[in-house]
């Protein structure tokens, strides 16, 4: 799915005042073999309709039916990964537990009781990435600012997932999600859907391991050693602190 990025830097970039241009109010900036590619909340209509188009145009591809709009809602955060000209690349979203609860709920709601009576719980939903841009690092850099909204400003303890059966290795083996529920029609896409796992303190063991050596961890397949290093994590979130 994706090439070896054996060049790579990664630096911070700037968190914008209200004013400024799309492309320079990036959570930060992820420099790959001289090209830049921005990671910034989508909140503005402009730029969820931007996400909203990659996605219908990822899922059409693969068949998914739905509704795929990104609507302005309070208990969801939209990340957007962006060329420097702007150009949505990569889109996913985080959407909160609130008192009308997860999208998964509608098919799997008896297994994500039990962690929501221990914790506060979330969902990754609307993933989609431009298959021409092949950079881990990019996708990595999307999976952990959404990684740090949930753990740091929501402090959620567990994060699900619902992806087709054929799509369930990719997220066992690049980001340790582990099968919660078997596969069960899913009405929202019109397919049938696999919940998937992901524990927040396990996230956390993993990128203290290996994250930020990138190629230089031998033998780990994940996204983790693309993620950002310890140093850098704690200047977004420091960041993200900042703008509430």
């Amino acid at each position: 799915m994706f090439d070896t990025v054996t060049t790579e830097s990664v630096s911070l970039g700037s968190i914008a005042d209200n004013g400024e241009d799309a492309y320079s109010s990036s959570i930060v900036d992820v420099t790959i073999n001289e090209s830049v590619f921005g990671i910034r909340a989508a909140d503005v209509d402009e730029q969820r309709s931007s996400a909203s188009m990659l996605i219908s145009k990822m899922y059409a591809w693969r068949g998914y039916g739905g509704n795929h709009q990104i609507g302005n809602d309070p208990n969801r955060i939209t990340l957007t990964a962006s060329n420097k000209d702007g150009g949505v690349i990569g889109t996913l979203s985080l959407n909160l537990d609130s008192e009308v609860g997860l999208l998964a709920d509608q098919v799997f709601r008896d297994h994500i009781d039990p962690y929501r009576a221990q914790g506060k719980v979330c969902e990754l939903i609307k993933l989609a990435f431009d298959p021409s841009v092949k950079s881990k690092a990019v996708l990595a850099s999307l999976f952990h600012v959404a990684f740090i909204y949930a753990r740091d400003l929501h402090k959620c303890s567990d994060i699900f997932i619902e992806v087709n059966p054929r799509h369930r290795r990719f997220y066992e083996v690049m980001l340790d999600f582990q099968v919660e529920c078997a596969s069960r029609p899913n009405p929202r896409v019109d397919a049938p859907a696999v919940l998937l796992r992901g524990h927040i303190a396990r996230g956390t063991q993993r990128i203290a391991e290996v994250a930020g050596k990138g190629d230089h961890a031998v033998g780990d397949r994940s996204l983790f050693p693309y993620f950002f290093s310890l140093r850098e994590e704690a200047g977004i979130i420091a960041r993200l602190k900042r703008i509430g």
